[in-house]
């Protein structure tokens, strides 16, 4: 018998966890378990549809994929089809990379708003996940508050700002191209509680916002130093940091022409309620200071700025499934550089935090799969032919790579020209994309 290994998610994180238990134990054989047909979590859901050279690490995904010592369970969600105690009867070790796919909260008044919304579900509506479709927010706006400085916060504020033109050779899906370039919008701020030093951008996607066709990005000089000096950080940082900066202050001299939005970089501001009637129309701010060892406290000076729709980009969590551990704290699931009990591991965001780069899932997701491999027993459990059985008996209509391949080379199919793809925005509508296809060969 052969060792099996259970991989609940197929974003970064088990991805990488699923070809190096592949790499480093020759016998054993991986199954990757994802509640929707498509595979991928936030490479095909989260990644802005503007970055496509971003989203072609799913080639990389695609290979360790056809490895015969893999399958694809599309369309199975754990806790629904199938428990993760059931799991750990059935495989010899459980590693679960569901991710953090829930929004932090501001935790100010008037956050429950309409068309308050949070990152991970605004980001989700536009790039078709199929939890987010109905979200509908309302973009007849001419406002649009941005909470954060982060690389999410940019890509909100740049697919909103971005021209039909410009969005033409994305995956953007019509149901929020359409509303997005309809929209009379013409201000898009980005609130910050630091300043230009401490903002998490990285220097390739800050740098588009000065590249925009027809839109403007604003900037107060006064709010930027010429010189990056923070004893709090690395010399490292404080390299990426002045480059930011650079990069920011020559937003000043952007020419105008033509642009019709304007996209505000609004440092030391910090929210503290959210206005409206209803739904939103303004965000209350103070203005706030950051001492030298970067802690920023309030100045008592207050302000509003006039919004009708809200974004806040201020971080994710996980949620527990099945009663496991939790620690609310941080929106993690408890556990010991990835242990969470006895043959159960977590990987990626769901083990530390909504945190780095997809590369930074790999080295992560490696070293769980070293403990994994170390902890491993002399007790062998019956392993897939006993999940399958599971999952007949109840039903579960499982999606394989194959199958998921079909489905993908009709998106292609169907894309207008320039685009990559027009998503399939629901599990239902690929199944039956799916199925018809059955029926043609």
């Amino acid at each position: 018998m052969k060792r099996t290994v259970a991989i609940v998610g197929s974003g970064p994180g088990g991805m990488y966890a699923a070809q190096g238990l592949l790499d480093k134990d020759p016998d054993c054989l991986v199954d990757v378990i994802e509640r929707l047909p498509s595979p991928y979590g936030l490479i095909r859901g989260g990644v802005a549809p503007d970055h496509q050279k971003t989203k072609r690490v799913a080639r990389a995904y695609d290979r360790t994929m056809g490895n015969p010592r893999l399958r694809y369970l599309g369309n199975v969600e754990v806790g629904r089809d199938i428990g993760v105690a059931e799991l750990l009867d059935a495989y010899d070790s459980v590693v679960l990379a569901y991710g953090a796919p829930h929004d932090n909260r501001l935790g100010i008044p008037g956050e429950g708003l309409a068309n308050v919304f949070g990152s991970n579900a605004f980001v989700g509506w536009y790039n078709g996940h199929p939890d987010f479709t109905d979200l509908d927010p309302d973009l007849d706006v001419d406002a649009v508050a941005v909470i954060g400085v982060g690389n999410v916060a940019l890509d909100v504020a740049r697919v909103l700002a971005k021209t039909p033109a410009e969005m033409s050779v994305t995956d953007l899906v019509p149901h929020a191209a359409d509303p997005i370039h309809a929209s009379r919008l013409t201000d898009i701020y980005m609130f910050g509680r630091r300043g230009p030093v401490e903002a998490a951008f990285t220097n390739v996607e800050l740098r588009e916002m000065g590249e925009l066709e027809k839109a403007l990005p604003v900037v107060d000089l006064g709010h930027f130093p010429e010189t990056v000096s923070a004893p709090y950080m690395s010399d490292r940082d404080l390299r990426l940091r002045q480059r930011n900066v650079d990069t920011m202050r020559a937003f000043a001299d952007v020419d105008p022409a033509g642009k019709d939005k304007r996209v505000h970089f609004a440092f030391f501001s910090s929210p503290v309620e959210l206005l409206g009637s209803g739904r939103v129309e303004a965000v209350r701010l103070e203005r706030t200071v950051v001492d030298e060892n970067g802690k920023v406290s309030g100045t008592g000076e207050h302000f509003e700025v006039a919004c009708q729709l809200a974004v806040t980009c201020i971080g994710s969590r996980a949620e527990p499934i099945d009663g496991l551990p939790f620690d609310e704290r941080r929106g993690i699931v408890v556990n010991d550089g990835g242990r969470i009990a006895p043959r159960l591991y977590a990987v990626g965001w769901l083990k530390r935090g909504a945190t780095g780069t997809i590369g930074t899932n790999k080295n992560d997701s490696l070293a769980v799969v070293d403990l994994v491999i170390d902890d491993w027993d002399g007790e062998m459990r019956p392993g897939r032919k006993a999940a399958d059985e599971m999952l007949k008996r109840r039903g579960a209509r499982v999606v394989s790579f194959p199958d998921w391949r079909v489905i993908e080379q009709i998106e292609i199919d169907a894309a207008p020209e320039g685009a990559p793809r027009r998503k399939f925005v629901s599990p239902e509508a690929m199944l039956d994309a799916l199925a018809g296809a059955a029926e043609h060969v």
